[in-house]
C-alpha cells in the first residue's frame, strides 16, 4: 500500500475543494429545487412524458435477448462460486450490453438513458453481481464521462473497445479518501517534457477493477495558485489496464454480491499520456459530480427492479401459506405490509422514470432528482425486501441451496438480502446523499441571507446583504403562507386531486420551515444535519408522492386505472410520514442524543461493552486517536458527495 500515513486534510480544505466541484449555477428548471424553495411547479413534469414508441420498437429486441439470457443464468452458481463465468460475460458482450448507449457510429447500440435503465432493471431482478458488472462499468465508468466531456479523438480511441465489451472501472475511492476528497493521496505528476504523467497511488474499493480494460483514474496534478492560494487539483485520467505500472493488489470479498470485480488497485510510475486527460486539469471531481446526476440514474430503476421481484414472491407465498385456516395475505399484518410493497414498488418506478424521462427531455437540470431518485429508492427498497424475508418468514432467511437440496422451491430471499444492502452505500451513502440535498436546498437562502446572520459579517456586508435579499423575501415569504396555487382544484387529476392539492399546500410549508430554520440557526444550520436531514425526508417524499400522481394518470389516460389505487395508497402513506417529519423537525431530542454520542466516543460508557468476547478489540487503534469532535464533524454538510465503493 502506499503511504497513508500523512496528516488529513483540514475541515477548510475539505470544504474548498468540495465547494470548488460544485454546479453552483442552475441554468436550467428543477422541480425538486422548486420544492424546496416551498414553489409546487407541476408544470415541470405534468403531463408525464410519454415513451419513445420509435425507440421502444428499436429497444425491444436487445430487451428481449438480454431477460432471456438473464432467465438462464444460474445466479446461485456465480453466488456460490464468487465468480461470473467467462462465457456469460462474452455472452453480454456479443449481444452489445457493454456498449447500451455508446452511439451506433462507434459500434454501440445507440440506445436511450431509458431503454439502459430498464434494461438494469431487468437484470437486477435476477443478479446482483451481474447488474454490478455491467452498470459500473456504463453509469460511471469510462462511456458515460467519455461521452460528456471525452474530445473526438478520445471517442474515437476508446469508444470502439468499450462497445465491442472492454470493461471499465471508476477508480476515485482511497483509505482515506471517498466522500472526502481533499484527503486523495494519488498523484500525477507531469513528466520534464509535459507530454506524459507519473501516476502513483492505491484506490480502494474499484468495481470491476480486477477485470477492467480501462480505468477512469481521479488522482492529484499539481496545486495552483488561485488568488494567492495554493490550491489543490483533482484531473480524470483514462488508463489503459496495460500499461506498465497497473497492478491489481488484492481481490476484495463483500457480505453480499458475492461475484463482484471490486478490487485494490495500485498504480506505481504509470506513464499516462496527456492525451487522456478527460475534459482538463483541475476539473475531475467535477466531471465526477456531473456524471454522477446521470449514473445516479440506474440505482433507482435497479431498486425498482427488486421491488418487483420481491412482490412478486410475497404474492405467492402469501396466496399458498395457510395458517389458522387461511392463506397468510388474509391476515391483516401480512395484507398491509402487500399492500405498502405494491404501493412503494409503484411509486419506486415512478420515481425512477420520471428522473430519467426530465433528463431525457433536455435542458432540464436533474441533480437533485437523481439524488432523491438514488435515496428514496433504495431506501424503499430495503425496506421490502426485509418485508419479503418477514412474510417467507424461516424460508425468506434460509439459503435458496438450502431450500433446494430438501425438496422446496429455491427461492433466494437471503442472498437478494445480502446483494441489495450495498444500495444504500454505492454512489453516495444515503447519509451523503442527505448532505448533498441539503446543501443544494438551502443554497438559494445561503447566497441571498447568509451573509446577514454570519458572526463574522461587518456591517458594511450585512447591509449589502439586506439590500439584496429584501426585496425577494418581501414577495416570497408571504406567498408561502397564502398563495394563488391554492385556489387550483386540479380536476383532472380525479380521485389524486387531494393529494395533489396537499402536494401545493405542503410544499409551502417546508419552504417556510427550510427558512425558519435558518433564522433559528444562523450559520450553526450547517451542522444541524438530524434538522436538514428532515426536511430532506420531506421534500423526498413531496417528490415521490408526485412522481407517482403524474404517472398514475397518465397510466389511467391509457387505460390502466388500477394506477389510480396504487398511488392513492402510497400518497396516504407518506403524509403520514411528512406529518412525522414535520412533528420532530427541530429534533426536541437532537441534543440529548448528541451529548450521548460524544460522550460514548470519549470512552465514558465503555463499561457497557464488558462481558463480552474480545472481538473487535485488535482492530486497530486509528479510529481511538480521532478525537470526539473530529468525528462528530467529519462528514460536514459542505463534504463532497462522491462515492463509496466504485
Amino acid at each position: 500500500m502506499t503511504d497513508q500515513s500523512h496528516a488529513l486534510a483540514t475541515e477548510q480544505e475539505a470544504r474548498d475543494i468540495a465547494e470548488s466541484a460544485r454546479e453552483t449555477e442552475w441554468e436550467h428548471p428543477s422541480f425538486a429545487r422548486e420544492l424546496f424553495l416551498g414553489r409546487f411547479r407541476p408544470d415541470l413534469i405534468h403531463p408525464h412524458p410519454e415513451n419513445d414508441p420509435v425507440e421502444a420498437a428499436r429497444a425491444k429486441p436487445f430487451l428481449e435477448k438480454l431477460t432471456a439470457f438473464i432467465d438462464r443464468v444460474d445466479s446461485a452458481a456465480i453466488d456460490r462460486t464468487g465468480e461470473i463465468p467467462e462465457a456469460l460475460v462474452q455472452e453480454l458482450r456479443d449481444m452489445g450490453a457493454f456498449g447500451i448507449k455508446i452511439p451506433k457510429e462507434y459500434g454501440g447500440l445507440g440506445l436511450s438513458q431509458m431503454s439502459y435503465i430498464r434494461a438494469m432493471e431487468i437484470v437486477t431482478s435476477k443478479d446482483g453481481s451481474l447488474v454490478a458488472l455491467l452498470s459500473a462499468s456504463q453509469s460511471i465508468g469510462v462511456p458515460q464521462p467519455l461521452k460528456l466531456f471525452g474530445t473526438d479523438d478520445q471517442k474515437r480511441r476508446f469508444f470502439p473497445r468499450l462497445a465491442k465489451g472492454a470493461i471499465s472501472a471508476f477508480a476515485l475511492t482511497e483509505v482515506d479518501a471517498g466522500s472526502d476528497p481533499a484527503n486523495m493521496r494519488t498523484t500525477a505528476t507531469p513528466t520534464e517534457d509535459g507530454e506524459y504523467f507519473l501516476l502513483n497511488g492505491d484506490k480502494l474499493w474499484c468495481t470491476n477493477g480486477t477485470r477492467a480494460e480501462l480505468f477512469v483514474v481521479m488522482a492529484r496534478t499539481p496545486d495552483r495558485d488561485i488568488n494567492g492560494k495554493k490550491t489543490k487539483q483533482i484531473t480524470a485520467f483514462i488508463v489503459d489496464a496495460s500499461m506498465p505500472g497497473v497492478e491489481v493488489v488484492h481481490r476484495l470479498r463483500f457480505m453480499g454480491l458475492k461475484a463482484i470485480e471490486n478490487g485494490v488497485i495500485r498504480f506505481s510510475n504509470v506513464k499516462v499520456p496527456r492525451d487522456n486527460i478527460l475534459w482538463g486539469e483541475g476539473k475531475g471531481l467535477k466531471l465526477a459530480l456531473v456524471t454522477l446526476n446521470t449514473g445516479r440514474l440506474t440505482l433507482p430503476a435497479g431498486a425498482a427492479g427488486a421491488g418487483k421481484a420481491m412482490l412478486r414472491i410475497s404474492r405467492k407465498w402469501a396466496n399458498e401459506r395457510v395458517q389458522w385456516g387461511q392463506p397468510i395475505g388474509k391476515h391483516e399484518a401480512v395484507a398491509q405490509k402487500i399492500a405498502r410493497m405494491a404501493a412503494n414498488t409503484f411509486a419506486m418506478e415512478a420515481v425512477a422514470e420520471l428522473a430519467t424521462a426530465l433528463y431525457e427531455k433536455g435542458n432540464y437540470d436533474i441533480r437533485l432528482e437523481a439524488a432523491i431518485a438514488k435515496l428514496w429508492n433504495t431506501e424503499a427498497g430495503w425496506r421490502i425486501i426485509d418485508d419479503t424475508l418477514q412474510i417467507r418468514g424461516g424460508r425468506g432467511y434460509e439459503t435458496a441451496e438450502s431450500l433446494a437440496g430438501r425438496g422446496e422451491e429455491p427461492i433466494p430471499v437471503e442472498r437478494a438480502m445480502r446483494d441489495y444492502r450495498i444500495n444504500l452505500i454505492f454512489e453516495g451513502s444515503s447519509e451523503i446523499m442527505r448532505l448533498f440535498i441539503a446543501r443544494e436546498a438551502v443554497d438559494h437562502h445561503f447566497k441571498l441571507a447568509f451573509a446577514i446572520v454570519k458572526p463574522e459579517s461587518t456591517m458594511k456586508e450585512r447591509l449589502s446583504a439586506m439590500t439584496s435579499a429584501t426585496p425577494f423575501y418581501l414577495t416570497w415569504y408571504p406567498s408561502r403562507w397564502v398563495s394563488a396555487g391554492r385556489l387550483k382544484r386540479y380536476g383532472e387529476f380525479g380521485k389524486l386531486a387531494p393529494h395533489m392539492r396537499y402536494l401545493e399546500k405542503t410544499t409551502r410549508h417546508l419552504g417556510r420551515s427550510i427558512f425558519h430554520a435558518m433564522l433559528r440557526y444562523g450559520p450553526k444550520l450547517e451542522r444541524k444535519q438530524a434538522v436538514l436531514f428532515r426536511a430532506v425526508d420531506i421534500g423526498a417524499e413531496l417528490f415521490a408522492m408526485s412522481a407517482a400522481c403524474v404517472r398514475a394518470q397518465m397510466l389511467a389516460k391509457n387505460g390502466q386505472k388500477e394506477a389510480i389505487s396504487l398511488a392513492d395508497t402510497f400518497c396516504r402513506e407518506a403524509r403520514l410520514r411528512i406529518a412525522d417529519h414535520f412533528r420532530n423537525l427541530f429534533g426536541p431530542n437532537d441534543e440529548n442524543l448528541y451529548k450521548l454520542a460524544m460522550a460514548v466516543l470519549k470512552g465514558e460508557h465503555a463499561w457497557l461493552e464488558q462481558g463480552i468476547s474480545a472481538y473487535g478489540t485488535e482492530m486497530g487503534t486509528r479510529g481511538a486517536e480521532i478525537d470526539a469532535e473530529r468525528a462528530a464533524d467529519a462528514t460536514s454538510i459542505l463534504e463532497s458527495e462522491v462515492l463509496a465503493l466504485r
